[in-house]
């Protein structure tokens, strides 16, 4: 049995019936993005709880196997050989441990989406769209599509039609913009519905793209 992640947790309002599991990126820890969900905007109406699940830490090749927070190893800097593929079925196990609490909790995967920056949005992208129940949807920012080859053999029907959002910046020199690019651009020809949104930014985050997913998720948990 996959042991459930510590998170940081945060209501919108008593009793929900919405959840928003929100991964980090590489280095950092759930209280990295917690600090976004004032910023999103919400309607007072909407009862989430937000999930911001930390990181084991494990050796980086690409970081000379420093010891930090990661969803999985990293040993390339090209795209094709980036990821470390058990580590991130390991993650994806640990994703889909969450949901299943969350709905321990009473909420149903359809009212449940799956977000995160970088390498946490590349583990939502690749969890969500295999996820063998109907989800509300992703949100992949600055990330990039692991095991493009193998998405359409792997993908789930039930999330077929899932709403993606994804966020990029143009000037981003830690996951190129021509990666994020091409992750929509093959999501999109396969079939998926992408939001494409792109921002004059680096490796981050800007108010507008965070004004944009509140928009997003007002929209998938109307």
């Amino acid at each position: 049995m996959t042991q459930v992640l510590p998170a940081v947790e945060i209501e919108t309002a008593a009793n929900p019936d919405s959840s928003v599991i929100w991964l980090h990126g590489l280095g950092d820890d759930g209280h990295g993005w917690s600090q976004v969900v004032p910023a999103l905007g919400l309607p007072a109406s909407m009862r989430v709880r937000f999930l911001f699940p930390h990181a084991p830490k494990m050796p980086v090749a690409i970081n000379n196997n420093f010891v930090m927070p990661a969803w999985y190893d990293i040993r390339d800097a090209n795209l094709a050989e980036r990821a470390d593929i058990a580590g991130v079925q390991r993650s994806q196990a640990a994703l889909e441990a969450l949901v299943a609490r969350e709905n321990t909790r009473g909420v149903a995967d359809a009212r449940i989406v799956l977000a995160g920056f970088s390498q946490g949005g590349a583990i939502a992208l690749y969890t969500g769209l295999r996820y063998p129940r109907r989800l509300a949807g992703i949100v992949a920012l600055s990330t990039y599509l692991i095991g493009a080859d193998r998405l359409v053999a792997e993908a789930s029907p039930a999330n077929r039609d899932i709403p993606i959002f994804m966020g990029h910046g143009t000037h981003d020199p830690v996951v190129r913009y021509a990666w994020g690019e091409a992750s929509q651009g093959a999501l999109a020809a396969a079939g998926w519905r992408v939001e494409w949104h792109a921002y004059p930014m680096e490796h981050s985050a800007v108010m507008e793209e965070i004004a944009e997913v509140g928009r997003f998720l007002s929209r998938v948990f109307a």
